[in-house]
C-alpha cells in the first residue's frame, strides 16, 4: 500500500511553519523536504523523522524504535529515521517542534556530506600568442 495523497497533504499542511515543504516519491512512500533538506519519510501512512544525537533522546524517552523492514529473511534497521509518536497528530504545535528538531538533524547530515565536485575545466588548446 502506497502513502495516500490525502495523508501527505494533511502532513505538509501541518509542517508549513518550518518553511517551504515539498515531497518526493521514494520507495513505497515519500520523502518530506524543507527548503531542499530531507527530514522525514512517510511509508504506508507512517511518519518517520530524521534522528541523530541531537534529538534521539526524545524518541528513546517515548519508547520508540528506529525504522526497520524485512529483507531476505532478516530485519534491517535504519537508525537515522524513527517513527513519530502518534500523539503528535493531536498537537500540531508539538508536531512542528519535533519536525524542527528532525530538520536540524537533516541539516547536520547534509553538512557532513562531501560536496559534489565540479567537472574539471578543460584547458584551452589555442596556441600561445606571439610576443
Amino acid at each position: 500500500m502506497a502513502t495516500s495523497k490525502e495523508f501527505l497533504a494533511f502532513l505538509t499542511d501541518q509542517l508549513v511553519p518550518l518553511g517551504h515543504i515539498t515531497t518526493r516519491r521514494m520507495f513505497s512512500g515519500a520523502g518530506i523536504y524543507c527548503d531542499g533538506v530531507i527530514f522525514a519519510l512517510v511509508l504506508r501512512d507512517v511518519v518517520h523523522f530524521r534522528v541523530d544525537d541531537g534529538n534521539r533522546q526524545a524518541y528513546e524517552a517515548e519508547g520508540l524504535q528506529p525504522f526497520s523492514y524485512q529483507a531476505k529473511g532478516r530485519t534491517v534497521q535504519i537508525g537515522s529515521y524513527w517513527r513519530v509518536p502518534e500523539r503528535l497528530f493531536d498537537d500540531p504545535d508539538e508536531m512542528v517542534d519535533w519536525a524542527r528538531a528532525a530538520l536540524a538533524a537533516g541539516q547536520r547530515a547534509a553538512a557532513r556530506k562531501k560536496p559534489k565536485r565540479a567537472p574539471a575545466k578543460r584547458k584551452s588548446r589555442t596556441s600561445p600568442s606571439p610576443r
